[in-house]
This record gives C-alpha cells, sequence and structure tokens, in this order.
C-alpha cells in the first residue's frame, strides 16, 4: 500500500505517519495564525499594512508601481509568483465606497498589471478579484485591495492540490524589481 492509500485508507485512527513528504513552508503561519496583526488591527489606517506600505522605502513596501489615485503591490502572502494587489491609496473597505477617480485608475492599473506580468513571466491567464468582508474572505477587509493572480498552464500541479503548498521560484524582491521595471512609465 502507498503512503497516500495509507493516509486515506489505513482503517484505523492510529495516528500512523501517512509516509508524504512535506515541503514546509513557515512564512505562512505568520500570515494564518495573526502574528504581524497590529495591536489595533487593520480597521485604522495607523495598522493598515496598505495604508503604510506608501511611506516605506521599495525593497521595503514591495510596491512595483504608484499612480495619483492606487498604487499595485505584491502579495507577501502569494498564491502564485508575481501575484499584484491594486490599492487605493485612500483607506476604504468597500468597492462602492471609491470615487470616479479612484475606480478608474484602479481599473487601468489592473490592465497594466496583466500586460506586464504576461510580458515579464509569459502567463497564460489571471484570476482577478476583490473579497468584500471578512466573511467574504478578505485577509484585510478595512482596506480595499483588488487581487491580480497570475495562472500557468499546470500551476495546479500536485505541489497545491496535494501538498498544500505553492513553490515560488523568486524572492518577492526580485519579483518587484522585475515588474517594475516593466511597468508602464
Amino acid at each position: 500500500m502507498t503512503g497516500a492509500a495509507r493516509h486515506f485508507d489505513n482503517g484505523t485512527d492510529d495516528g500512523l505517519a501517512d509516509g508524504l513528504e512535506r515541503l514546509w513552508t513557515p512564512h505562512r503561519m505568520t500570515y494564518i495564525s495573526g502574528e504581524d496583526r497590529p495591536e489595533g488591527g487593520y480597521e485604522k489606517p495607523t495598522g493598515c499594512p496598505f495604508c503604510l506600505a506608501p511611506g516605506l522605502p521599495p525593497d521595503e513596501s514591495l510596491i512595483v508601481a504608484r499612480g495619483e489615485h492606487v498604487f499595485a503591490v505584491l502579495n507577501l502572502y502569494p498564491y502564485n509568483p508575481g501575484h499584484l494587489l491594486v490599492c487605493p491609496y485612500r483607506h476604504v473597505a468597500d468597492y462602492t465606497g471609491l470615487d470616479a477617480p479612484e475606480t478608474a485608475e484602479l481599473a487601468v492599473f489592473t490592465k497594466d498589471a496583466m500586460r506586464v506580468v504576461r510580458r515579464v513571466s509569459n502567463a497564460h491567464g489571471f484570476n482577478l478579484g476583490m473579497n468584500q468582508g471578512g466573511v467574504a474572505g478578505a485577509g484585510i477587509a478595512a482596506h480595499l485591495h483588488q487581487h491580480v493572480v497570475p495562472r500557468w498552464g499546470g500551476d495546479a500541479n500536485f505541489m497545491p492540490v496535494i501538498g498544500r503548498t505553492k513553490v515560488l521560484p523568486q524572492l518577492l524582491a526580485d519579483t518587484r524589481d522585475l515588474l517594475a521595471k516593466a511597468w508602464p512609465a
């Protein structure tokens, strides 16, 4: 019987090892456990990482591009390499709370993000989305952010499906530099 078969059908609840190899991603525990959450939470701009990021140096903020109303930043806990977030500078929680210029620039930045990631990494497709509210899956519900997640054929291979982890082949700072250089001026 294979390790996977033992895991799913060993006939007991004996706690025996399942025989699967593990690829550990301990950096994700900070996000999962909420260790890096500010004491007052994300509701106030003083604790919101999207409000703080524009004031940090580029190598610390992971900001790829800045506009008048929005900016594009790498996701610190990406689903795939090049996973970007398009955020308004203003601390606003809901899409309906954006004004017309913010809405327009968010759309332009989303298009630019897709073009840049395609050019830099030959993405085959994208998942775009906003999780509105904690019940909808927003990790930082108090500050709106549009996810731009690049996808490639076969990226949902055995690693995320069975291993429940993603392999990111590049450091976030290197990805930021690559995307920032390719962003339209």
